[in-house]
């Protein structure tokens, strides 16, 4: 049976405060729960009242919205589905299949309706460009998700990995729903500038990486167990002596947990939706319990000094690394603290 879990608005609609990404049971994070187990976990998502899934074309290389698609239909009309494409796998010359970015007008058709096909289903409620490609105009790759609109594809349209200047642009087009960036006590970037572009303009940010990518949870105490294909291997801040040193920061805010009876995911998570209204956190994960154990989150009230304590905590200069290596940060647009190389 369904519970309730706070809500908040996206686009014309009302989701829960803490959705689920799916992406890391098809992709990502090295191993993979079975098709059983993953068609588990989205049943107890749903079962515990989330009602925002997340997934792209890119997941997998299509993989992840095959398998989220079918478990999620009988549900449709009590859900919000949001998939993503300009970001896809397509094979090369060579036969072997790569990521590409292409935003143009006809590619994001196309993605569109490889979406639908995978998922079953004759409209994505929310459907993002996962990357703006910068040799396409933001305004020509928005207008052609709006023409997707107009024909009933999609619902409502969002953004990944953008600043603030890029969404005002692409605001301008069409109204944006959503924008998906990282978000998190160790990657505050949003603080720069979209944050408070997206509480002006009425659109909702929907935060991934909401745990640091499992840093924030504790439970990687190290980088040398990581698989070789899992993602975060080939990102600064898991770096084997910039891990080590960030590191230091778990024993403080478990101290602030252990004070206030709750987890670090839940304390992480409720930092996150105190940050405003309009943010909505969405943290991925292959186990049922650590699903239940965010969703705990959702509900912890911290008052002010507990929110100052974990801000001195988590100051983005304390944090040693950068989100991503320099050819990944030149493929999105987020604003860059004055200590990050590029």
């Amino acid at each position: 049976m369904s519970t309730t879990l706070p809500t908040r608005p996206i686009g014309a609609s009302r989701v829960s405060a803490i959705a689920l990404g799916c992406m890391g049971l098809s992709h990502g994070y090295g191993h993979r729960p079975d098709a059983a187990d993953a068609r588990a976990l989205l049943h107890a998502a749903l079962d515990a009242g989330v009602t925002l899934f997340d997934t792209a074309a890119l997941y997998g290389f299509g993989a992840n919205e095959s398998l989220v698609g079918p478990v999620l239909k009988p549900h449709r009309d009590r859900i919000t589905l949001a998939s993503k494409g300009g970001l896809v796998g397509a094979r090369g010359d060579d036969g072997v299949l790569r990521r590409v970015m292409d935003g143009r007008p006809e590619a994001l058709r196309r993605h569109c309706e490889d979406s639908l096909e995978r998922l079953g289903t004759d409209v994505i409620d929310l459907y993002y460009l996962h990357r703006w490609d910068r040799r396409v105009p933001i305004e020509e790759s928005v207008g052609a998700m709006a023409r997707l609109k107009d024909e009933g594809k999609i619902r409502a349209l969002g953004l990944s990995e953008v600043g603030a200047a890029t969404l005002r642009r692409a605001h301008r087009e069409h109204p944006i729903a959503a924008l998906q960036s990282e978000y998190s006590l160790w990657s505050r970037n949003a603080e720069l500038g979209t944050l408070a572009a997206c509480r002006e303009l009425g659109v909702a940010y929907v935060a991934f990486s909401p745990l640091g990518r499992g840093f924030l949870t504790g439970a990687l105490s190290g980088v040398g167990a990581l698989e070789s294909d899992d993602l975060r291997t080939k990102m600064p801040r898991f770096a084997p002596e910039v891990f080590a040193r960030n590191l230091r920061l778990l024993a403080p805010l478990q101290t602030v947990a252990d004070r206030l009876g709750c987890t670090r995911a839940q304390l992480a998570l409720a930092w996150l939706l105190h940050q405003g209204e309009h943010v909505i956190a969405l943290p991925g994960t292959t186990r049922v319990a650590h699903l239940h154990d965010n969703l705990g989150g959702a509900s912890l009230a911290l008052d002010p000094a507990t929110l100052a304590e974990l801000d001195v905590l988590f100051a983005p200069d304390r944090i040693g690394g950068n989100r991503y290596v320099p050819a990944a940060q030149r493929e999105v647009d987020t604003e860059k603290f004055p200590f990050e190389s590029v």
